[in-house]
């Protein structure tokens, strides 16, 4: 039975491809000269998506009727939650090596979204494109192809590993399904 695109394009970020130990230096060294920035790159990060993806705003009370980006980036709240963000990805690339400590920590974000906040997966995907594609045009200079490969796998891991706790525990009842309409992400 033939595949349609959409069917395929889930089933690529659906599972992840193991970095090389190279990959994983490439990882550490760009995030490294990213995490010196790391409020500022993660309040990028979090208005970007919120601008390209407004029905995200429904998971934050604190902003979620804010149309204006500079009002949101204004909020301690979004820096917060960017420093937070941020520091979960700081702590996966540290322990980047350590597959299971990686697992663990994107676990509880995992359970903790799909639980507690009730954040449908589908943002989990939006969310990681948006942080790529950020990082990919303030550090331009060393995003070479081989870092965006390398970055693309990761993105696909965190993606992965925090969507597996919405297979054990969907939010809502809803089995993880997500009528979401946004555009899709620019690969």
């Amino acid at each position: 039975m033939e595949k349609v695109q959409g069917e395929m394009e889930i089933e690529r970020w659906e599972r992840s491809e193991e970095l090389s130990d190279a990959e994983k230096k490439v990882i550490q060294e760009t995030w490294s000269r990213v995490y010196t920035n790391c409020e500022d790159v993660g309040v990028s990060i979090l208005i970007r998506f919120f601008v390209k993806f407004p029905s995200a705003k429904q998971y934050f009370s604190q902003f979620k009727h804010m149309e204006d980006p500079l009002e949101m980036e204004r909020t301690p709240q979004l820096r917060k939650h960017a420093r937070r963000v941020m520091g979960a990805v700081n702590t996966v690339v540290e322990n980047i090596n350590d597959s299971e400590k990686v697992s663990s920590v994107l676990a509880l974000v995992g359970k903790a979204h799909a639980l507690k906040h009730k954040v449908e997966p589908v943002y989990f995907k939006f969310f990681t494109g948006v942080m790529l594609e950020v990082i990919a045009e303030e550090y331009a200079n060393d995003f070479t192809p081989e870092v965006q490969r390398a970055w693309t796998k990761v993105k696909s891991l965190i993606y992965t590993h925090v969507t597996a706790a919405y297979k054990e525990e969907p939010p809502g009842g809803s089995g993880g399904s997500s009528k979401v309409t946004e555009p899709p992400l620019p690969t």
